[in-house]
């Protein structure tokens, strides 16, 4: 998953979002700087018209650069405010320079936010409505969890313009599937590379047939989250399917107990420190893994689609994955 976009914001994201900037804006340091660059650079309006002389990109080309996103443990709505400004950018809404989350209430009184924490607004949608919140005049809670970019908003009156049901869900779905496609085969490498440099009993741990069999059911998992971030974004434009997004999301977070409980425990004692860079990967897949719903809700929407639909079993699964990969 890779093309001249996203070779650039991987040059980039090498510079700037370095482990120790990602804590930094952990802590709150740092994210506004940080910003600016992504801002200058343009990747956040990659999804409006004006890119690519007067035509906006294709999901399908905006995939490899969300792929990078993960990779690096971006800690701000990169991805999020892409889709954000396509969205206001159709309904008419003048669109702010800040990084947007987005926020989906379904009648709820309050919902969780993906990296919330760094993000200047919300693009927030209760039933058919989306309104635009500024983050200072929203009700932002913490989670409580270290280091945790997600946070709790409580529903604002949202009156703002008309947008199909569920639409903000199933972007942000759509996000976070392909992130964590990156960060899962981040993950990975570092422990490959770890297995292969960490000596015990003279050899390294990567020779241990218990350790290859723990290595080849990760390089399985995360070999199929990135064919599942394909399925998600598979779109000629910027607007991803509601039910190849599901069946994305509901596979990519499925995999994320596996693969991190194998990454951790190959690295040992060293892979839950804090001053090792996995632990900023893992928990960011922890937390993209619920992020717009879980493996469970997801799969409850498929299977509602399924029992919705006419067709076979076999029709309708040819139907929902021809041409996704």
């Amino acid at each position: 998953m890779d093309n001249a976009y996203s070779d650039a914001l991987a040059v980039l994201l090498r510079d700037h979002c370095t482990p120790a900037r990602v804590r930094a804006v952990e802590s709150g340091q740092g994210g506004d700087a940080l910003w600016q660059v992504l801002h200058e650079s343009g990747f956040a309006d990659c999804l409006l018209p004006e890119t690519a002389g007067g035509a906006a990109l294709a999901l399908t080309d905006v995939a490899p650069l969300l792929f990078v996103i993960g990779q690096h443990a971006l800690p701000l709505p990169l991805g999020q405010t892409m889709f954000a400004r396509a969205v206001l950018h159709r309904a008419g809404i003048g669109i702010p320079a800040g990084p947007i989350a987005l926020a989906s209430f379904d009648a709820a009184q309050r919902t969780h936010v993906s990296c919330g924490a760094t993000a200047a607004w919300f693009l927030v949608q209760d039933g058919g409505h989306a309104a635009l919140v500024r983050g200072a005049e929203a009700d932002v809670e913490e989670t409580g969890v270290h280091g945790d970019l997600t946070v709790s908003i409580g529903r604002p009156p949202v009156t703002g313009f008309p947008l199909a049901p569920g639409a903000l869900r199933t972007m942000g779905a759509c996000v976070h599937t392909a992130q964590m496609a990156g960060a899962m085969a981040r993950v990975f490498d570092m422990t490959l590379q770890y297995a292969n440099d960490r000596e015990q009993f003279g050899r390294p741990v990567g020779k241990f047939q218990a350790i290859q069999h723990q290595i080849s059911v990760m390089a399985e998992q995360v070999a199929a989250v990135r064919m599942a971030a394909q399925v998600a974004c598979a779109s000629a434009d910027a607007w991803p399917d509601p039910i190849r997004v599901a069946i994305g999301k509901l596979n990519a977070s499925d995999a994320v107990a596996t693969v991190t409980a194998i990454a951790h425990a190959v690295h040992g004692a060293i892979g839950i420190t804090e001053e090792y860079d996995l632990q900023l990967l893992t928990r960011r897949l922890h937390a993209w893994r619920l992020a717009d719903g879980s493996e469970r809700y997801w799969a409850r929407e498929i299977g509602a689609a399924a029992c919705e639909a006419e067709a076979g079993a076999v029709d309708l699964i040819r139907s929902w994955s021809t041409d996704a990969a």
